[in-house]
């Protein structure tokens, strides 16, 4: 990739120690940031070093990387590591300075278990690359806010990154996932661009109960989180509706076994885009988390590609509706490369307005009948408890 000449973003809000929004962003539809951390590595764990490279290049291969479609599609090449102080806006220090001190631990054992017995490992470089996969989603949400002040039809960030976040509670790791990228974004919009009300969708097939516990109590911070019930890690039932000041911006929809693309446009439309419209955020940003794929091997819901298609084509719409379109993604679950890549492309393809390639990795005979009466009994539920 060429790099591209940077322009001085003062007069509008960027951070002077990180002027990196390029001025192709006047025109582009989509900007993404990379961060495969390519040292965070466990022989044959399901969140391996070779996610994102995977999505980097199906991009390339489906012609929808910077390359192929000029100021576009833009990759956000130079961006900053978070701070100590921004994780702390959501983690606890006590654990932020013991996980930088415990890089000399994994340095002479090669790997270790930093969640007890859990599945969460750290390599000698797991540190500094979650702080660099924080801090590439932070910068997409100074070139986003930036780029609202110049247009009313900004690009949708994209943060391809990993560790993954949404798992990581205050006090640890958790799940996979080290720092809490979404939510540590979330306080960031507000901390630096005074984006006070933050709308954080999770559609990963998981709880994001990292997430959940950071802003329960927050009444600026709603945080909706689709997922598959009874899935890992046991949480987030649809009676958790945050509490205190935050009571009511927390909304939990667990869907059973089974669900899929029919579900998930009922949810859509009748839980997310009401939801969306009654709080009025500021800024959306998204766990988009690819695992409840029906050939994903660590969950079992059936949604296909053109559901992320969908979901980005939605998501897109509504922020263009109620944010001035400053909205960012950030990766999370997705555990099968083939379908990973091929969701994330056609998110791309719903960013940008263009038609879904679904098709050609869809395929229609490994879908069985959804249950759809109890996702029907679990949507007027949750619409019941948030008055929907």
């Amino acid at each position: 990739y060429r790099l591209v000449k940077f322009r001085s973003m003062c007069s509008l809000n960027i951070p002077s120690d990180n002027p990196f929004l390029p001025s192709e962003l006047l025109s582009s539809k989509v900007i993404y940031s990379v961060a495969s951390a390519m040292g965070h590595n466990k022989l044959s764990h399901p969140e391996c070093n070779s996610r994102v490279p995977a999505i980097i290049d199906l991009l390339s291969k489906m012609k929808l990387a910077p390359q192929f479609r000029g100021t576009e599609i833009v990759e956000l090449e130079r961006y900053r590591s978070a701070t100590a102080d921004d994780i702390a806006s959501v983690h606890e220090r006590a654990y932020v300075s013991g996980l930088e001190m415990a890089m000399d631990e994994a340095s002479k054992r090669r790997l270790i278990l930093i969640e007890g017995s859990g599945p969460t490992y750290a390599t000698s470089s797991t540190f500094n690359e979650s702080l660099l996969a924080a801090g590439a989603g932070l910068s997409l949400v100074d070139a986003v806010v930036a780029a609202s002040k110049l247009r009313e039809d900004p690009p949708i960030g994209f943060a391809l990154v990993r560790p993954p976040g949404h798992h990581a509670i205050p006090a640890g790791p958790m799940g996979f996932c080290v720092f809490g990228n979404v939510a540590i974004a979330a306080r960031y919009a507000q901390r630096i661009h005074g984006l006070k009300r933050v709308f954080i969708i999770d559609f990963d097939v998981h709880h994001g109960n990292g997430t959940n516990d950071a802003f329960y109590n927050d009444p600026d911070v709603f945080f909706l989180s689709t997922h598959q019930d009874g899935s890992y890690p046991g949480t987030g039932k649809m009676d958790d509706v945050g509490e205190g000041a935050g009571e009511g911006t927390t909304l939990n929809l667990p869907l059973p076994g089974g669900s899929g693309d029919s579900a998930m446009r009922d949810v859509f439309s009748d839980v997310i885009v009401p939801s969306a419209h009654r709080f009025k955020p500021d800024i959306i940003l998204v766990s988009a988390g690819y695992d409840g794929h029906v050939l994903d091997p660590l969950a079992g819901l059936q949604m296909t590609t053109g559901t992320y298609y969908m979901l980005a084509t939605g998501i897109r719409m509504l922020a263009r509706e109620l944010c001035r379109g400053r909205c960012v993604f950030f990766l999370e679950g997705g555990y099968n490369l083939s379908s990973l890549s091929y969701s994330v492309a056609d998110t791309f393809l719903g960013f940008l307005g263009e038609p879904s390639r679904a098709s050609e990795l869809d395929n229609p005979a490994v879908l069985y009948e959804e249950p759809l009466k109890r996702v029907e009994e679990a949507i007027n539920r949750v619409k019941s408890i948030h008055s929907l």
